[in-house]
């Protein structure tokens, strides 16, 4: 690892701010082969484009907690099964069982809210997109599953040295127990999350993990390494980057007042809780700005040559790694002005290109949970600003944190209930 490397991974946003001025291309590595830092709308775009042809490689730490064969890096024609399998179940006629669930479990955690109460919002809204998406995945929210689940995500993943640590260390009996990295897998969890998908099995609808478990369609039969693989990372996957999203809406509304009132005026005007964006635009284009200036993932997924390629103008060998940044795409100032500025203008009435805007990635690895997530965000953000009224107890802008490759407002970021309504 050079000094970039080291530098994007241990303090990302100030060595990417360092670079906002480059030509869309940073070499973070020459040789032996190259690896390059991308947010030039040219080489998103042929990214994008050219996807199926890719081959993919998930990060050094998310390949030892979710495991080798996690959909989330798996390629060819088994990422394709996972894709016709899961894809359905995440959209159409489930739209409606999925608008329920997060109508439920939102209004659940913001009725325990009272006045007075101070909360640590980053942990608030994972506590609640955790109860979310296992509902959705295993038909339930365990929370003799949850408990365990969510404390080896915070063991892993909760602070900078520990994800560090868990990245480029394993656990050897000589190693410092004080300084031991967490390991990756655990034994009893593993087998809770694979009982839990052979429960889901049962349940009507079936969740999505008792969809991988059916042992028919295009998947076949998972044997449980490959299953608890996929139970891991659908839960992981489906609300810690969701649970950032909420935590930076909230905390941008709360910055400008003039928005958040708009907001409510809007609410005020219809019944929709926010699962329709058209009928609620200036909340989702509220939720797209956040998007665009504290994405929940700095970079997506890397891209590696399987032969050598032109890109803009200059010829990369294969086995030259591309990872396009998200965190910088999002602030070119000639697509969004004064981009340091939070303004959902930007996206009243009017479409992003997918070279300039990707907070779901792009291409052939687009998150399959893109529209759930949406949903999600607007919902829970409606709830809360119809029922109660947040400010933030600390007036600093706050830094995002690292979590391993995806970014969250910092865990001491609170906010105080000052109002409730019903």
């Amino acid at each position: 690892m050079n000094r970039d490397e080291f530098r994007l991974a241990v303090r990302a946003p100030s060595f990417l701010d360092s670079h906002a001025t480059a030509p869309g291309v940073l070499e973070l590595r020459p040789r032996p082969r190259p690896r390059l830092l991308v947010w030039h709308p040219e080489a998103v775009a042929w990214i994008h484009r050219n996807d199926q042809d890719l081959r993919h490689a998930g990060s050094r730490l998310l390949t030892r907690m979710l495991g080798q064969r996690s959909l989330l890096w798996t390629d060819g024609p088994r990422h394709l099964a996972y894709r016709r399998v899961l894809g359905p179940a995440l959209t159409g006629r489930r739209r409606e069982v999925h608008r329920q669930i997060v109508s439920d479990t939102a209004h659940s955690a913001i009725d325990a809210l009272g006045p007075g109460d101070v909360i640590r919002v980053p942990r608030w809204t994972r506590d609640l997109t955790l109860r979310v998406i296992s509902r959705i995945v295993l038909g339930r929210a365990d929370g003799a599953l949850l408990a365990p689940f969510s404390a080896w995500i915070e063991n892993t993943l909760g602070a900078p040295h520990r994800a560090l640590a868990n990245r480029f260390l394993r656990t050897h009996a000589w190693w410092p127990i004080a300084m031991a990295p967490r390991p990756m897998f655990r034994r009893d969890l593993d087998r809770a999350l694979v009982r839990s998908a052979e429960a889901a099995a049962s349940t009507r609808p079936a969740g999505l993990a008792g969809l991988l478990r059916a042992g028919d369609g295009p998947l076949g039969h998972l044997d449980d390494g490959e299953l608890r693989d996929q139970v891991a990372s659908l839960l992981f996957a489906g609300y810690e980057t969701t649970a950032s999203s909420i935590a930076w809406t909230l905390y941008w509304l709360d910055r400008h007042d003039g928005v958040r009132r708009d907001i409510l005026a809007e609410l005020a005007a219809t019944s929709d809780d926010g699962s329709d964006a058209a009928r609620v635009p200036l909340l989702h284009a509220a939720v797209q700005e956040a998007l665009r200036l504290t994405p929940p993932a700095i970079v997506t997924e890397k891209r590696i040559l399987p032969a050598d390629a032109d890109l803009l103008g200059r010829t990369l060998p294969a086995g030259s790694v591309l990872t396009p940044c998200v965190y910088l795409a999002h602030r070119h100032p000639d697509r969004f002005p004064r981009p340091h500025r939070y303004d959902p203008g930007r996206f009243l009435g009017r479409r992003v290109s997918g070279a300039h805007y990707f907070p779901f990635g792009g291409g052939s690895r687009y998150c399959l949970g893109r529209d759930l997530a949406l949903l999600e965000i607007r919902m829970i953000v409606a709830a809360v600003l119809r029922r109660r009224e947040l400010r933030c107890v600390d007036p600093d802008v706050p830094r995002p944190e690292l979590r391993g490759a995806a970014s969250a407002p910092p865990a001491n970021l609170r906010m105080v209930v000052t109002a409730c309504h019903r």
